[in-house]
């Protein structure tokens, strides 16, 4: 589980500053590449803790760049060259010039990345485009920075209809229930989107700020909060309050989005509220669990950032070993997360409550589910057997089940949509 990995979408420094735009560059593309490397590529510069996603798209011998985190997208590669199996490509960004060395094997691309002398290893395979969304289905509100796209999915019967607010989880996940920093898709999100239309309820599903969409949302990372992403989620449920195509209003919130969604619920006020695989306690509880298998010198250290940062301060001095997870520039972000309980919130929720959980759940205990459920009184609650972290049901083969992460083809597991559709109905 590495929820606090990806908590925060800065970069530490290395690439370049976010808000690249796109522009004519001055540099020419040297050399035709052969028809093998035309495409879409797409992969991840392996930053070491937070991987790097980007696509290189080639065609008729020219390439764009786009690095979805830094809000680059579509920007032209300096040079482009083939000599197989060698590739190699370049783009000067901001003044900051990336050097791209590789070689090609079958769909894949594999080689480093030179920025500043530093050097880090990537990799690229060849991919399926994402299609533009239907422009009917895109809708807007405002949100702090400017105006946040989502999109809907709408039932072809008669309404007003009920009406989710899908809510995607932890680092650069998208509308789809896709991360950035994993390979291939597993469109769980984007299946439950669909499926529940089918069933007669709107469903309303959108990139967080910094992802996707939103990228031009995104703040830096000493600057963004928890508390930005549950103001996002109530700026979509008074669009869905206000909206008379929508009679009852709930929110759905997978993973970190299940506490994201109930803050926001508590804020505004909906019907009903569903939390898949959602966390049962506060994240510094969370975070102890996950680095209390470091060695002893630096799981002391980080229970004593810990306490630090529970108590209100920050701590300037953190090992390299700690830097991942406790950087200071991700500080303020921990904290403000660690702020909110998820019990003390589901206590205080004045909604109908579906607490559901995954048997093969690899990050998120179905425990965690159980205990929302216990501390909700009325609440219904439904575990899933075979299902894992992204929905789907699997063997109990842990190599299965990080595979469904990849696996588009996969179907949400069985009864979980029905289940979800009666009570959102009901």
């Amino acid at each position: 589980m590495k929820k606090w990995t990806a908590a925060a979408l800065g970069l530490a420094g290395i690439l370049l500053a976010a808000g690249c735009s796109n522009g004519n560059n001055e540099d020419t593309t040297e050399t035709a590449t052969a028809s093998k490397i035309e495409g879409f590529w797409q992969g991840a510069i392996e930053i070491p803790g937070q991987p790097i996603p980007f696509t290189i798209e080639i065609t008729g011998g020219e390439g764009t760049l786009s690095i979805p985190l830094q809000g680059v997208e579509n920007y032209p590669l300096s040079t482009l060259k083939f000599d197989d199996p060698q590739v190699a490509f370049d783009a000067t960004l901001q003044g900051e010039r990336l050097v791209f060395e590789g070689e090609l094997n079958s769909e894949t691309i594999t080689g480093e990345m030179t920025q500043r002398n530093q050097k880090f290893p990537f990799d690229l395979k060849l991919s399926e485009k994402e299609q533009a969304a239907d422009p009917e289905k895109v809708i807007e509100t405002e949100v702090e920075g400017g105006m946040m796209q989502a999109l809907e999915e709408i039932p072809d019967t008669e309404g007003p209809h009920p009406v989710a607010i899908l809510i995607a989880g932890s680092g650069p996940t998208n509308k789809d229930g896709n991360s950035l920093t994993l390979p291939g898709k597993n469109n769980s999100l984007k299946m439950l989107a669909e499926e529940l239309k089918a069933e007669g309820i709107a469903v309303i599903r959108y990139d967080k700020r910094g992802v996707g969409d939103n990228a031009a949302l995104a703040k830096n990372e000493s600057e963004l909060r928890f508390d930005d992403y549950t103001a996002d989620a109530a700026a979509w449920v008074r669009f869905a309050k206000s909206d008379a195509r929508f009679s009852d209003v709930a929110v759905i919130g997978h993973s970190e989005g299940a506490l994201v969604g109930l803050v926001a619920a508590n804020q505004e006020g909906i019907d009903s509220y569903v939390s898949l695989t959602g966390v049962g306690r506060p994240a510094d509880d969370i975070l102890r669990e996950q680095l209390s298998t470091l060695p002893a010198a630096q799981f002391e250290e980080a229970q004593m950032i810990l306490d630090q940062l529970a108590q209100g301060n920050t701590v300037d001095e953190v090992s390299p070993e700690l830097q991942q997870v406790f950087r200071p520039s991700v500080q303020p972000y921990l904290q403000s997360w660690m702020a909110y309980d998820p019990i003390e919130q589901v206590e205080s929720l004045d909604a109908e409550t579906l607490f559901v959980g995954g048997t093969r759940d690899l990050q998120v205990p179905a425990e965690d589910a159980e205990r929302l459920h216990e501390a909700k009184s009325g609440s219904e609650l439904l575990i899933v057997d075979g299902m894992n972290h992204v929905l789907k049901s699997v063997p109990d083969d842990q190599q299965a089940n990080m595979a469904a992460y990849s696996d588009p083809e996969l179907p949400l597991a069985d009864g979980l949509v029905d289940r979800i559709a009666e009570f959102l109905k009901n």
